[in-house]
Formats: C-alpha cells, structure tokens, sequence
C-alpha cells in the first residue's frame, strides 16, 4: 500500500480497459514568438505533423488576457489534438491509450516544434490527467477511492451532498515542481475548468491531478521528455494512492 505519493516509487501499471479517463494535456510555455502567428511561418510545422494532424482549424482566442491566433491541428476523428499559439504548444487527448503512447507522440511533436518553430526558452512545462465517474451514487465513491479523498461523502448524511470540491497543491521534492490535486462531486451543467471539464446532463466525480514545473531554461527536448516522464509516474502513482482495488477491477483492471 502506497504512503506516500509523493517521494515513492511509481507502481506497476495495471490497464483499464474501461479507463473513466476523459482528458490527457501536455503544454509548454515559452516566450511569445511573433512569427507564430503568420501561416507562412507555421507551414513548415504543420507539415512535419501533418500525417498525424491532418485536420487544420485557426481563430481567434483569448490567451494570457490577449487575443492572439490559435492553430489548431488535430487527426482525423478530433481525438487527437495539437494547439500552437505564439507563447505555447500543447497537446491533448479524450482518447488516452498508454503513458509511452502519450509521451512519443508528445515527442514528435516536440521535435517539430524545435525544429520549424525553435524556441529557445521554456517558462513552464505542465502534464494533466482527469478522471471522470458518472451514474454512480456516493456509496460508490466510497467503495472506489480511500477516506482521505472521500471526504464528507463518506460521512452518515453524505448521499445528500450536492457538491464537494477539495483542491491542494503539493510541492514536489527537491523543487521539482508542484501538483495540483482537485477532486469531488461535481451538480449536473456545472464545472471546475470550462477548458477541461465540459459539464454534462448529470452529476459526476472529477478526479484533476496538474503537475507543473516553472522555471525558465533552454528549451530542450530531451529535458522536457525526462520531465513528461518523470510527472507521469507522478501522477500514476498519486491515483493509485487515491483509488481502491475495487475501483480497479470495476473498470476493467487485472490484478
């Protein structure tokens, strides 16, 4: 049993065929570079992708508190997603398949960021993973993840609880950056990141694990694949010290 998720070894890897996992995002931050936002300067970038992403969208949107371009390159069925402004590059998913999966894809399109785009500064690397359950009543939830994430829903009157949302942020060891933990019960047409989380027709259980690291340095693709990976055995092992053996086997794990 896990102690402490924060400093122990990453657990072994048990697949869920059924996996509630609904979005994976990888972004990093770099300062604004201008040419981003011409599309003469960009073609090179989208055709190093292209076979993957074939699917180009452009509009208007606001980040940072700015309107700036957003590119947008996805594949074929909008499973698959890159993002490119001039300050980021991001890359998500709603159809999460492996960890080694996520991260060569991230790779590649690292590569072709430092290739066509070549940033020279990271400001900020970020992975997140979110969990949702939906149609299962609080005596489920209690079943599924330990006391300590429960909270209030495990208490005697917990199946009248509406909405219970706990968030902390964790500093990781040795100043290797933070994670940010929100979990709860989330009312039905309601959300805790309208970019993230669409609300849906019914009550659900968010499971939200952010790890971040900022700190500026030579962009490097090696450096951030080692902190991709490093994040992702951080948050694995983080939700299985959330999660109970029966939340594993309910979705489809083997043990």
């Amino acid at each position: 049993m896990l102690i402490n998720p924060l400093i122990e070894q990453p657990p072994s890897e048990v697949p869920l065929k059924n996996a509630p996992l609904i979005r994976v995002l990888a972004q990093v931050r770099f300062p604004p570079i201008l040419k981003i936002e011409d599309s003469i300067s960009v073609a090179p970038f989208q055709e190093a992708i292209r076979e993957k992403y074939p699917i180009l969208q452009s509009d208007q949107g606001i980040v940072s508190s700015e309107p700036q371009k957003i590119w947008r390159f996805a594949d074929v069925g909008g499973n698959w997603r890159v993002s490119l402004t001039r300050d980021f590059v991001a890359l998500e998913t709603d159809t999460y398949l492996s960890r080694s999966d996520f991260l060569e894809r991230w790779e590649n399109v690292l590569e072709a960021v430092d290739e066509h785009i070549n940033p020279k500064i990271v400001e900020r690397f970020g992975l997140r993973y979110i969990d949702r359950l939906v149609e299962l009543d609080t005596k489920y939830i209690t079943r599924f993840v330990r006391p300590e994430v429960a909270g209030i829903l495990s208490a005697e009157f917990g199946e009248y609880v509406h909405q219970a949302i706990s968030e902390y942020i964790f500093s990781l060891p040795e100043g290797q950056g933070q994670l940010l933990a929100r979990w709860g019960l989330l009312p039905a047409n309601t959300t805790i990141d309208p970019t993230a989380v669409e609300p849906i027709a019914q009550p659900s259980w968010i499971l939200d694990l952010d790890t971040s690291f900022w700190n500026k340095r030579e962009f490097s693709v090696k450096l951030i694949m080692s902190e991709a990976q490093r994040f992702a055995e951080r948050i694995y092992t983080f939700f299985r010290w959330a999660v109970t053996d029966e939340f594993l086997r309910y979705f489809g794990g083997e043990l």
